[in-house]
């Protein structure tokens, strides 16, 4: 592996876990007030006899409530590695080919693990 140190000054390092910690914490409480608020709506819906354009509305909702969850937990785990890759001196080198990632992209998307093409490739695969 190539040390990156040379690559990247320890200021851009700092600056980029500090914005990795900092997603992180805005995802997990994103999380929790979710959380929250589907066990009120619950406590407030009981009892209460409900339509059926009601609870498709409820579905939909826990659909995409379960979507957006799945998205940022993949995120919570590309930071937890990005974090990683910091610890480790590979931060910046692409986790498939270990080709540089450009800085640009590192600084739009800080947990960014692949190239464009790459992470392009892997979408589409899915």
């Amino acid at each position: 592996m190539t040390n990156l140190k040379s690559r990247f000054d320890q200021a851009f390092l700092d600056r980029q876990k500090h914005r990795l910690t900092e997603l992180r914490k805005q995802l997990l409480g994103v999380r929790e007030g979710q959380q929250s608020e589907q066990v009120s709506a619950n406590a407030a819906g009981a009892g209460q006899a409900s339509a059926y354009e009601d609870d498709a509305q409820k579905l939909s909702t826990l659909e995409l409530q379960g979507n957006l969850a799945a998205v940022d937990n993949v995120r919570l785990s590309n930071i937890a590695r990005a974090l990683q890759k910091i610890a480790e001196g590979t931060y910046g080198l692409s986790d498939g080919s270990g080709a540089p990632i450009p800085v640009e992209r590192l600084e739009a998307s800080p947990e960014a693990l692949y190239t464009v093409k790459e992470q392009e490739s892997r979408d589409s695969a899915r």
